[in-house]
């Protein structure tokens, strides 16, 4: 009898034990159950922030492929402006070269012009300077003539 008490308490003890063991089996399946929860919601979050990731990806890329035609743009407007303003200073350079040209040829014509009116000019004095000495030497005769007649008559 007193074997089998021993026996029965050690089976009691066992029993509890296996309730406590049991018992912390089921907080442990609990807890395993929460975070296997956990993790699920974690792995979702993180197929949600992959997906989240790629599409930012994405527009990235899109908005530097963007970035990179605008730039292009720019280039091509800028060669094209740079090109038609290096047209119009050449342009502008022959208008310059033969409007100093022309400048240059009104120049001489306007003092060969100048020359011969000059010329022309002092020309003219001489022949009214002649002409002027012709005349008093008219107005002397006359004169002459007139003291003669007024002296015969």
């Amino acid at each position: 009898q007193e074997e089998n008490k021993q026996l029965t308490l050690k089976v009691e003890e066992l029993e509890r034990k296996l309730q406590t063991t049991s018992a912390q089996n089921i907080e442990f399946l609990q807890v395993i159950a929460k975070r296997e929860e956990s993790i699920h919601q974690c792995q979702l979050r993180l197929e949600e922030k992959t997906r989240e990731c790629s599409s930012l990806a994405r527009q990235l890329e899109m908005a530097i492929e963007d970035a990179k035609r605008q730039v292009e743009q720019t280039r091509e407007r800028a060669a094209s402006r740079e090109k038609a303003a290096q047209s119009k200073v050449l342009d502008l350079e022959t208008q310059l070269s033969r409007t100093k040209t022309e400048l240059n040829q009104l120049r001489r014509s306007k003092d060969d012009a100048e020359r011969r009116y000059e010329s022309r000019l002092q020309d003219l004095k001489d022949r009214l300077e002649q002409s002027e000495s012709t005349n008093r030497s008219m107005q002397n005769y006359v004169q002459f003539l007139k003291s003669s007649y007024a002296n015969v008559f």
